[in-house]
């Protein structure tokens, strides 16, 4: 399989896509802590409601990750992560009309469920993209590596996302987390667009072809950034509910 790489070598090929994945995972950890004051203080609304508006996101992710996939190994999945840095801004915009509606609480947390649920739609666009493209550019003897390098970008965004997000809420309410969520993913979008490409595409059934080995990796991988949204998903809605009953 011939691979596109720049005289820097797969490694320096690897950092725009890290930066994409840490700015998609930023906007996910800046409203994390947030989401629950807004709604249930500013908007009024129930424990439960809070538990469904934060959860929408990781259901939806769940629920598009195959989509995702096949639509990186089809389309290419540098394409892939810029049409999810697009959906991921159009999330924040409709974060921004859910405040339209601040007076009737009931209309601004429906909008503010579906900006959710687009977010982590697009957020399966990018992590599955990234994860392919990154793949690619290295090759499959540095697919631990590749996984490596894509968490760190993740995790980092999740650490330093939760207090940015409180501080920006604190400050400018919010509106500073919709707007945010709704202008980084363009910010980043000429880095995506502008960073190495692949000649191919790689996919689980290329990687399965190469070496079984390598695909097992893979899928563990992927199973293991997914696990922590799902846990977080979990408590939200475990709490929510044990509130509500009480």
């Amino acid at each position: 399989m011939r691979i596109q790489r720049t005289a820097q070598g797969p490694v320096a090929d690897l950092l725009p896509i890290m930066g994409v994945v840490f700015t998609a995972f930023l906007i996910i950890g800046l409203a994390m802590p947030v989401l629950p004051l807004h709604v249930h203080q500013g908007l009024g609304l129930s424990t439960f409601i809070v538990g469904l508006v934060v959860g929408s996101q990781f259901a939806a992710s769940l629920i598009s990750r195959l989509w995702a996939g096949q639509h990186s190994d089809s389309r290419g999945a540098k394409y892939a992560v810029v049409i999810g840095l697009l959906i991921a801004a159009a999330a924040g915009l409709l974060y921004l009309l859910s405040l339209q509606f601040v007076s009737q609480p009931e209309t601004s947390a429906t909008i503010l469920l579906l900006g959710r649920a687009l977010l982590g739609a697009g957020e399966s666009f990018i992590i599955t993209g990234a994860q392919s493209w990154g793949l690619t550019l290295a090759g499959p003897q540095n697919t631990g590596k590749v996984l490596a390098w894509m968490g760190t970008a993740m995790y980092a965004a999740f650490a330093l996302g939760a207090p940015a997000g409180t501080a920006l809420y604190t400050s400018y309410g919010f509106f500073s987390i919709a707007l945010a969520t709704m202008l980084l993913p363009l910010a980043i979008l000429p880095l995506a667009a502008g960073a190495v490409n692949a000649q191919c595409v790689m996919c689980f059934r290329t990687a399965a072809a190469q070496q079984a080995a390598h695909a097992r990796v893979l899928n563990a991988g992927i199973l293991v950034l997914l696990l922590p949204p799902l846990v977080l998903l979990t408590g939200f809605a475990w709490l929510a509910w044990s509130r509500r009953e009480s």
